[in-house]
């Protein structure tokens, strides 16, 4: 009996010390886990400071401020070392330098003589010859672009070549067009015609911030979005040349101001017929995304937020962990540092 209870004994020990061992490393886990949040959201503290830096900076200027790549908010990312061992890291992209889906909603105006597309659609068309290096056709490109349209807009009348809900109650699982304006890049995959290998082609460079139309900041956009940049009557992409070299122009010189950009070599030939483009172009933002990184233990974590500075006020639209929308760290182009 003595043996028996002796064993029972033991069994009950060695059962509480795991159950301990588990609780003990719960413990941790959830610590290092709280630990890591705090240290994100102190990265989001130190974007708003400098996003409000930069926004006095500006109003010292006055009508000559711009947002540029060369300010304290766009500096590259350079891990901080943390006082208990890991790093913290961090990056603010202007999301103005991307292309904005959100304004594919809009239908161009009916009558005679009318462009058979609005600036922001014929921008994005290009933008998709831009991204498949010309490879897809310029009838698929207006086809894609009609169907986003028909997903945005808040009627359920498909536009010629478009998909409402007649087309995707048709598939398999069936689902309805969200006819709202996006709240994350990541519905392109559920648009007619945007194939996965399309997707990862333009996920880089387009957002849904704002959520209404905004404008394109020209000292942020990089070299692949500024090839969506062309004459009104006219679907062809900017050439690789020409938009890198206005990126190599900026980078090295910087332009001035709205006018000085358009009188490039890359655009001067066709700047007396970008109209209706240029409206859609601007020097300020007013959207940007922070891309954090945290080390604590061994164990990394990301944070990804979309800030809005607007009267100097920077307030938080969107945060997603890894635990959450997970959002790949895509190629970008070189900055000015590393050309």
């Amino acid at each position: 009996m003595a043996m028996l209870i002796f064993a029972i004994s033991a069994a009950l020990i060695v059962a509480m010390k795991s159950d301990f061992e588990r609780l003990y490393q719960r413990g941790g886990s959830i610590f290092v886990a709280e630990q890591s949040r705090a240290y994100l959201r102190g990265a989001e503290g130190l974007a708003t400071l400098a996003l409000l830096a930069d926004w006095d900076a500006d109003k010292q200027q006055g009508e000559r401020a711009k947002d540029t790549l060369g300010e304290i908010w766009a500096r590259e990312e350079v891990p901080y070392p943390l006082d208990e061992g890991g790093w913290l890291s961090g990056t603010l992209e202007d999301l103005q330098g991307r292309y904005n889906l959100n304004q594919l909603a809009e239908k161009p105006e009916q009558g005679e003589g009318k462009p058979q597309y609005t600036a922001a659609q014929a921008q994005f068309i290009r933008l998709l010859l831009a991204v498949t290096d010309e490879q897809m056709g310029e009838s698929d490109a207006i086809a894609i672009t009609r169907s986003i349209g028909d997903w945005l807009d808040a009627d359920s009348q498909p536009r010629f070549e478009g998909a409402e809900d007649d087309y995707y109650a048709g598939l398999t699982p069936a689902y309805r067009a969200s006819n709202r304006p996006m709240l994350s890049v990541t519905e392109l995959r559920a648009v007619k015609g945007v194939s996965p290998e399309l997707y990862q082609a333009l996920e880089p460079w387009v957002t849904v911030w704002p959520l209404q139309a905004g404008t394109l900041n020209i000292h942020t956009a990089p070299s692949m979005v500024l090839r969506s940049l062309g004459p009104d009557d006219s679907l062809r992409p900017l050439s690789e040349g020409d938009a890198q070299s206005l990126v190599a122009y900026r980078c090295e010189t910087g332009f001035t101001d709205m006018a000085d950009f358009l009188s490039h070599p890359a655009l001067a030939d066709m700047k007396d017929r970008m109209t209706a483009t240029q409206a859609l172009l601007g020097e300020q933002s007013e959207y940007f995304l922070l891309r954090a990184r945290v080390e604590v233990a061994g164990r990394n974590q990301r944070l990804y937020s979309v800030l809005e500075r607007k009267n100097r006020q920077v307030s938080i639209l969107n945060r997603a962990t890894d635990g959450g929308m997970f959002l790949p760290e895509t190629e970008r182009e070189e900055t000015c540092e590393t050309l």
